[in-house]
């Protein structure tokens, strides 16, 4: 083989190998939620959470006008919060997830919801749940 042609097979190679191994670290999930998306039914857990800043978003089928939000954190510390819209973008719910309970949305319109989660230096466990009553 010619050297260019090994240089270039090394180069491709080494290429592929970053590649296939995900290239940058930095990239990879430093906690993995554990969510349940189903209609009139959405779970939210993490368990993992060390000084971790991330805000999630997620769709929603509610069937409903309102839902129950069942919040049971564990040895949660930072600023850890749990926003809902409605169908038509009006906030029915915000909350702590530091509070533990159950609670109630305000009545909105049916149809796709958005959940947001917002993170911020949080650590510790996160666990809340989203029902049409």
């Amino acid at each position: 083989m010619h050297v260019t042609h090994v240089f270039r097979a090394r180069l491709l190679f080494g290429l592929a190998l970053v590649v296939a191994c995900g290239g940058n670290s930095a990239t990879a999930p430093r906690y993995q939620p554990q969510v349940s998306n189903v209609t009139n039914n959405f779970a939210f857990q993490v368990t993992t959470l060390q000084n971790v800043s991330d805000d999630l978003e997620y769709r929603w089928q509610n069937d409903g006008t309102t839902a129950n939000v069942n919040q049971s954190p564990s040895n949660l510390s930072g600023t850890v919060s749990l926003v809902i819209l409605d169908a038509g973008g009006t906030q029915v719910y915000s909350r702590s997830l530091l509070e533990n309970g159950t609670f109630n949305t305000t009545t909105g319109t049916s149809g796709n919801w958005t959940v947001r989660v917002h993170l911020s230096n949080a650590s510790g466990a996160v666990n809340f749940r989203i029902q049409k009553p």
